[in-house]
């Protein structure tokens, strides 16, 4: 069972735009083997930081607005949203280290 939160693109701005938290949202598609990668990462930090952060996944095979709209070119790419605004991105498999590292700084405690 994951811990990260499936949107659309109908459900972006509820989920992510307007979130009182500040939203990491993982662009992937199924058959992307760095994105399978980068999964169990992702549901780890979200059990880790809940509360503080939100981990969403959106399959840009099946939504090409939001992608389109923020000009995602490859996956996985993981885009960090604060108070509506993107605030971070990174692109490729990451380890759990190296991400936190790049996410700490806009995270609150």
């Amino acid at each position: 069972m994951s811990n990260a939160t499936a949107v659309t693109d109908a459900t972006f701005e509820a989920e992510v735009i307007k979130s009182d938290v500040p939203v990491l949202v993982d662009f992937w598609a199924e058959w992307c083997q760095p994105c399978k990668m980068m999964a169990p990462v992702l549901d780890e930090l979200a059990s880790d930081k809940a509360g503080k952060l939100k981990i969403a996944k959106l399959d840009v095979d099946s939504n090409q607005a939001m992608p389109d709209r923020f000009g995602i070119m490859s996956i996985p790419t993981m885009v960090l949203f604060k108070g509506g605004q993107e605030v971070d991105r990174a692109v490729g498999y990451m380890n759990k280290s190296q991400l936190l590292k790049r996410l700490e700084k806009h995270l609150e405690g």
